[in-house]
């Protein structure tokens, strides 16, 4: 389940060892990829490539090797017996193994202009987009780790950083602020919302409103990061696997299926995807919501494939 680097990377490996394989790609298939233009740090590829061209390359790979395609989201699920049962509308399927690689999804603030311009100019990956933003002006919207995270990394390429929070204080670690109020390249807006990303074709700047005095300002910008966290897409999943606190979705390392050397000592598990339901496994960022990034979700889609296809293998 899942289209994104960690589904398709999945799909390729599970194929590929002659496993009878489909891939669900739901209704925003690709994922964030689908809304990145230019990659840079995906192995292999010297030069730029569009985010949707990688996982148009990623998808002929996996049809290379026999995977099918079903579009759509997944709309039930059931879990409670070993022959696992899902619906994609009202086509049902079984299946003895399911990835879970459904992702995470960034929270924007919800602007029909700040929607018009991401990929262009606007953000919310600083890790993906900050050489773009080399000796610009940039903010960042936010006031907790992730942003002042992000302001911090940003200052390694851009020539200012202006951090915009909503409140009057930060949210961050103090010694996260410490750090970014050192710097002499950022500086802070508090008490300011973002009312209107400004732009035709790339972003200009913002308008900004006092949340105090309801006074209107517009803020020059040559780039905009959005850093108020994101989410990952399991809320459906809720009941049938285990989720954290946070609703990422939970690797368990099921004392069944423990690694012992010749002394009897644990010192593994046979699977490092496995979620709380034998047979069910997870990759990328709906289990991940530390690195989120297009490398790492293929290499845990890998990884999956491979717990999958050991499971199948030992039924």
């Amino acid at each position: 389940m899942g289209s994104g680097p960690a589904g398709l990377t999945a799909a390729i490996y599970a194929s590929r060892a002659k496993i009878d394989t489909t891939l669900i790609s739901g209704l925003d298939a690709g994922g964030q990829l689908m809304i990145t233009l230019d990659v840079e740090d995906f192995p292999g590829f010297p030069e730029p490539i569009l985010g949707s061209d990688l996982i148009a390359k990623m998808k002929k790979q996996a049809q290379r090797f026999g995977t099918k395609f079903i579009d759509g989201d997944v709309t039930r699920l059931d879990f409670s017996r070993g022959t696992k049962r899902l619906w994609v509308g009202d086509k049902e399927l079984e299946s003895e193994a399911i990835i879970l690689a459904i992702g995470s999804s960034a929270k924007w603030l919800g602007l029909p202009s700040e929607q018009k311009l991401i990929g262009r100019g606007v953000s919310a990956c600083a890790t993906c987009d900050a050489p773009f933003f080399k000796d610009k002006i940039i903010g960042v919207v936010g006031g907790g780790d992730a942003a002042i995270k992000e302001a911090i990394y940003l200052t390694k390429f851009a020539s200012q950083v202006i951090v915009i929070h909503r409140r009057n204080k930060l949210r961050a670690f103090q010694i996260l602020q410490d750090r970014a109020r050192a710097n002499p390249k950022i500086k802070f807006l508090l008490n300011k919302v973002v009312e209107e990303v400004l732009g035709k074709g790339k972003i200009e700047g913002i308008r900004l409103a006092d949340v105090k005095t309801g006074k209107i300002s517009t803020l020059k910008l040559e780039g905009l990061f959005i850093a108020i966290g994101h989410r990952p897409n399991t809320e459906f999943l809720k009941g049938e696997v285990e989720l954290d606190e946070k609703g990422y979705i939970k690797i368990i390392q099921n004392s069944k299926f423990k690694i012992q050397n010749e002394k009897g000592r644990v010192i593994g598990n046979r699977f490092s995807t496995m979620t709380s339901v034998e047979g069910v496994f997870a990759a990328g960022d709906a289990s991940d919501w530390k690195y989120r990034q297009a490398v790492t979700a293929a290499g845990s889609g890998c990884k999956a494939a491979l717990d999958a296809q050991d499971f199948l293998e030992n039924l």
